[in-house]
């Protein structure tokens, strides 16, 4: 029987997948073996991520509506189709939000951490939030009357505020609306100092009638607006691209209003108000029953006075070869290492690009920063490597959505110091991770790279999983070389020997990759650990290999529009996603017939990812760094604490441990790599690389 793989009913529509991703990070916010503030984090980061997917995949589909234009994946959903089922999805959702939030402020009182409104704190408590307000609030917030005389104002992606409906103190009949501006600059809750948070709305709306003289407050409702915040930039018409960039900074600030979200007491009248002006579509409006803005749940969670609220730190290790003093150059020399972060410390990779800068016998740094972060010792150390007269070459992706702005500065600060720096490819983002020193050596050149899923940032390198891999092998630092050129100069190939690179080389050797394990049949074996699988041709090829008899297993994070455990199709295909006290962020893959069996990527399974961007696929020869990763991928398989396994209806239900033992392969990693770092402190032989990587595999 022949199937035909590309029926849409074998495909996860994409929006409503990245939906299910982000109930799962709801989900742990409802865990109650996780700490409160644990909890109230996750709370936090679904919120902050609900307002991306708004800001962009929202605001997306609706101009494809609006221009009457019907694009769809592999599951054929249009424009329309998608907005109705997103809607109806976060309305749903929106009933299980307000009940976990009420749960987790509940149990915090029981800990001395307490959200209470300006009427439910006590005289002296009173009297603090009005000193408050006098001194801090009043002198910058904005109230704004809205009349025949004064307009409506533009409120900003992401304003925050409250509407309230005031009637005049001579004449109670006149009712007027008005508008107050609550600034960003101003925190979201104002603390007490005693665990004790109020929400600033309810300290502003006691205080409205000084803010507009001669009114009564009739109602108050606190707003928040979403807006269009993709950019599109015309880059055939971008002299400077810097110049256009920052432009559409101040563009996405204006883009069409796609979301409000408003309190639970605003009455149908305010709304109405509110609404005649901004015309925001009925089912895009949200009324929370808990405050609004969701991210700012990190003030509170950050209060170190209740860190014990928090899962115990973790502290990141530097284990063997780079726990002593050796150069790291004579290190990289005798070997190629492999880290899996944050398990071991970043501190390498920064100090890398810090010694090379310091070096007098580098003369050359070639790096891409993607989100390096604020105050990056990397950026730091390449403007002192540039000052000292070293050549210094970097490509700042400056279309990194939402990190724009602080890669602008940077981009601009490397300048100042003399470093060539490249703005982008036109046509493509450059995601790559690579970074590539060039020293002097007996009269020689000789060559070091760092190769990586993840960003060039110390802060984020704490919290997300990445693998970071290290060689001076002469293969491998010839193609960087070629690829660094590839984006400075001119090429109409961009081909490379030993790594790959898309949007030419990367989908052509993953499909061949599942080619050839498909021709083993059951012999075949792949796991691929991903952020997102998204593209079509990937799919229909792990079907194919399925239906082969190949047995795969699939570790995505987030969207997934594969359909697994269909008969006939995808009986062999396992997929489940991970989610815990790390952001898994690697992708790494593994084909048992392959000769190098093992690669690491900065790109995902998307469309995007492989024909849209400069991306870098490396393979893994290494044997010590390659069955460290075989046995990451195994011992992430196994994981029955975090793991969420994906149905064939599209749906995530959480990995049963029944009788089995308990495998959280973060808390395991976490305590495989201390383990590590007490053996080596005993250790005095030559062979503590080995004893690191016998224990990390075999624990």
């Amino acid at each position: 029987m022949v199937i035909n793989l590309k029926n849409p009913n074998l495909y996860n529509n994409r929006e409503l997948s990245w939906l299910q991703f982000n109930t799962r990070v709801l989900k742990q916010a409802q865990d109650e073996s996780l700490p409160l503030l644990e909890r109230l984090k996750f709370l936090a980061i679904y919120g902050t991520n609900l307002d991306e997917f708004y800001m962009i995949r929202v605001a997306g589909l609706k101009k494809l509506f609006a221009a009457g234009i019907i694009v769809s994946g592999a599951d054929k959903l249009t424009p329309l189709q998608q907005l109705k089922e997103i809607r109806k999805y976060l309305h749903q959702e929106q009933q299980v939000l307000g009940h976990c939030m009420s749960e987790i402020l509940k149990k915090l009182e029981h800990e001395g951490i307490y959200v209470k409104s300006y009427d439910e704190v006590n005289q002296h408590e009173k009297n603090q939030l009005n000193r408050y307000f006098n001194e801090h609030i009043y002198p910058v917030i904005i109230p704004i009357a809205v009349d025949a005389t004064h307009p409506f104002p533009h409120l900003n992606n992401l304003s925050f505020g409250l509407i309230v409906k005031l009637s005049d103190n001579e004449d109670e009949s006149i009712e007027r609306f008005g508008i107050i501006r609550v600034p960003r600059v101003l925190s979201r809750f104002v603390e007490l100092g005693n665990g004790t948070y109020i929400p600033i709305e309810s300290v502003v709306a006691k205080r409205v009638e000084d803010l507009f003289p001669g009114y009564n407050l009739i109602e108050y409702a606190s707003f928040r607006v979403t807006r269009n915040a993709d950019m599109e930039i015309e880059e055939e018409e971008a002299d400077d691209f810097m110049e256009i960039l920052e432009e559409g900074l101040k563009l996405r600030r204006k883009g069409e209003m796609v979301r409000l979200e408003i309190g639970s007491d605003s009455d149908d009248e305010i709304i109405s108000f509110f609404n005649q002006h901004t015309n925001v579509y009925k089912d895009d409006i949200y009324k929370f029953h808990t405050f609004l803005n969701l991210s700012s749940l990190w003030q509170i969670v950050g209060n170190k006075d209740f860190a014990h609220l928090l899962p115990a730190p973790f502290k990141p290790k530097s284990l063997p070869p780079f726990d002593n003093d050796e150069n790291i150059f004579t290190t990289l020399e005798k070997q190629d290492v492999l880290m899996y972060h944050p398990y071991e410390s970043f501190d390498p990779v920064v100090k890398l690009i810090q010694i090379a800068a310091k070096d007098n016998d580098v003369v050359s740094i070639k790096m891409t920063l993607y989100r390096s972060g604020t105050n990056s010792p990397i950026v730091k150390a390449l403007m002192d490597a540039s000052e000292s007269g070293k050549q210094v070459t970097v490509m700042v992706e400056l279309k990194a959505r939402f990190d724009e702005e602080n890669n602008l500065i940077w981009a601009k600060a490397l300048e100042k110091s003399g470093a060539h720096v490249i703005y982008g490819i036109r046509g493509f983002k450059v995601h790559a991770k690579a970074a590539l020193i060039t020293r002097k050596q007996n009269a020689k050149l000789k060559q070091y790279a760092h190769l990586g899923t993840g960003n060039y940032n110390p802060t984020t390198a704490k919290i997300y999983t990445d693998i970071s891999y290290m060689t001076s092998k002469d293969k491998i630092t010839n193609d960087l070389t070629r690829f660094f050129h590839f984006l400075t100069g001119f090429s109409k190939k961009g081909k490379l020997e030993e790594l790959y690179m898309s949007p030419t080389q990367i989908k052509p050797k993953i499909l061949s990759l599942i080619h050839n394990e498909t021709r083993k049949g059951k012999d075949g074996k792949i796991i691929a650990k991903i952020n997102s699988l998204v593209d079509d041709d990937v799919i229909r090829a792990l079907y194919k290999a399925s239906q082969a008899g190949v047995q795969i297993d699939l570790i995505v994070r987030g969207i997934c529009c594969l359909k697994p455990d269909i008969k006939n199709v995808s009986e062999n295909i396992r997929v489940i996603s991970i989610l815990g006290k790390y952001l898994e962020h690697p992708r790494v893959f593994y084909f048992k017939n392959d000769a190098s069996q093992v690669y690491i990527s900065s790109a995902d399974w998307m469309p995007r990812n492989l024909v849209r961007r400069i991306e870098l696929l490396t393979a893994i020869k290494d044997k010590v760094s390659k069955e460290k990763v075989i046995q990451i991928l195994k011992l992430q398989c196994s994981d029955n604490t975090l793991a969420h396994q994906l149905q064939s209806d599209g749906s995530y239900i959480k990995v049963k441990k029944g009788d089995a033992k308990s495998i959280n392969n973060h808390k395991l990693l976490e305590d495989f790599v201390n383990k590590i770092a007490k053996a080596t402190k005993k250790e005095t032989n030559s062979s503590l690389q080995q004893l690191a990587s016998r224990l990390f595999i075999e624990s």
